[in-house]
């Protein structure tokens, strides 16, 4: 029993920020769940989880320090490509949570947006915070094998280490296969590597509530509203076309797959994925329904769909038609975002 010298158990929590997104963003766009991850419900699963291996009461496993380490926009990027308020939603949670947020510049590298530099950051500060707060274990929310040196430095010093690892693949809105899987360097190294897609799987199955717990309900989220005011809407009888940005528009949801969508609008159908809601959940659209957008650009300088939300259907005035454009045309690369 631990508790022979110090009866509690002091958890630090260290999030690669990038991977953790991923795999909330399986579990809402993949899984059968079709929710994110709870960052609230996931510190109480830590806490209950350490407990059983350290073979200790919960009330004596307490998370005393968290962070969460990834790359991010600046105010400029995010802005034009409408990513400010989900950056302010996700800090407010990670606020309210008492998480401490460590955030570095994406760079761009052969036209692409990249994270360089947050394994080494998130390392250097789990072992200083390590020695320094005592943790007597450290939970790493990573995959990757640059933090196999973390972990057996953490080793060296008498830390124990929890490793929470997903194992999945998935076929991506390319047609592409996507596998998530922690390196099994770490899994070697780990004290206490948890299989947390068998443990969610299973735990769902049951009907367990800590493992309910780990996923936001339908409830807890606040849908953004979009400050245009409705009274600047007019309401038409059938597809607007796209006109500058800003116009409003409706029409129909002609692709959507893994988070991505287009909206019919020929002869450029307009592209835009789940954070260009503006009301209700993107797993409820279903290809075909009716809804009102804002015309945007994205960072191509390419037309988009930005306050996405569903409508009723317009009321077609007698004798008219609508007939969608059924062009060959799949769902494109996320980098319109």
């Amino acid at each position: 029993m631990n508790q022979m010298n110090s009866p509690l158990i002091r958890i630090g929590v260290f999030y690669d920020g990038n991977y953790f997104l991923k795999i909330s963003d399986y579990y809402y766009f993949q899984h059968d769940r079709k929710a994110r991850i709870s960052l609230e419900g996931l510190h109480e699963f830590i806490r209950h989880q350490v407990a059983e291996e350290e073979d200790v009461d919960a009330r004596l496993s307490q998370i005393t320090d968290a962070h969460f380490f990834r790359g991010r926009l600046s105010a400029t990027e995010a802005r034009d490509k409408d990513r400010l308020f989900h950056d302010r939603l996700l800090d407010d949670i990670l606020m309210n949570l008492g998480v401490t947020t460590h955030y570095m510049p994406l760079k761009t590298r052969d036209g692409r947006l990249q994270e360089k530099g947050i394994d080494v950051w998130l390392s250097l500060e789990a072992l200083e915070l390590a020695l320094h707060k005592s943790f007597d274990v450290v939970v790493l929310i990573a995959g990757d094998s640059d933090y196999a040196p973390l972990i057996k430095k953490l080793n060296t010093i008498g830390t124990r280490v929890m490793l929470l690892n997903w194992d999945f693949k998935y076929t991506d809105f390319k047609g592409e296969n996507r596998v998530t899987r922690a390196s099994q360097q770490l899994l070697e190294f780990a004290t206490y590597p948890i299989s947390m897609h068998d443990i969610i799987d299973q735990g769902l199955a049951n009907g367990e509530e800590l493992i309910d717990n780990l996923f936001v309900s339908q409830s807890d989220s606040t849908p953004y509203t979009p400050t245009a005011p409705k009274s600047t809407v007019v309401r038409p009888v059938g597809p607007t076309a796209a006109g500058p940005v800003g116009t409003v528009g409706i029409s129909t949801i002609k692709n959507l797959k893994n988070g991505f969508g287009f909206v019919v609008m020929p002869p450029n159908n307009l592209f835009f994925s789940y954070a260009d809601m503006s009301e209700g959940d993107f797993n409820d659209l279903r290809e075909g329904d009716w809804v009102e957008f804002t015309v945007g650009r994205n960072h191509r300088d390419e037309d988009c769909a930005r306050n996405v939300r569903k409508v009723q259907p317009p009321q077609m005035e007698d004798g008219d038609e609508y007939e969608e454009e059924h062009e060959h045309e799949s769902i494109d690369s996320p980098d319109h975002l």
